[in-house]
């Protein structure tokens, strides 16, 4: 299984950034598949999910900022993260969802005041 999330980095607050994340080993056209963050503590926290359908879900804290879709023609999925706040700050995984146990590598998002 490989998970592989990129895209992160630095913004100001209100800025934007688009997360990918490269999946194999899992199969990525019929499973939901979801984003996670891990911010101060060591448990990750739901962000968003989308169906293999295209359905989507999110947080309440990123609801109408955050878009996530999924491209099942190249197992890849993304996150388009708008007016980003410093509370988003944070390492991003993707994962199934529900999630396995294996994680993958994750992303630094770091939004500054």
């Amino acid at each position: 299984v490989q998970l592989q999330a990129s895209g992160g980095g630095t913004v100001q607050a209100g800025g934007s950034l688009r997360l990918s994340c490269a999946t194999s080993g899992i199969d990525f056209s019929l499973d939901s598949v979801g984003w996670y963050r891990r911010t101060s503590g060591q448990q990750r926290d739901w962000v968003a999910s989308i169906t293999s359908a295209g359905t989507t879900s999110y947080d309440s804290s990123v609801k109408g900022r955050f878009t996530a879709s999924r491209d099942n023609t190249k197992n890849t999925l993304f996150l388009q993260m708008n007016n980003l706040r410093p509370e988003d700050t944070g390492v991003y995984y993707c994962n199934g969802f529900p999630h396995r146990d294996y994680w993958g590598r994750g992303t630094q998002v770091t939004v500054s005041s």
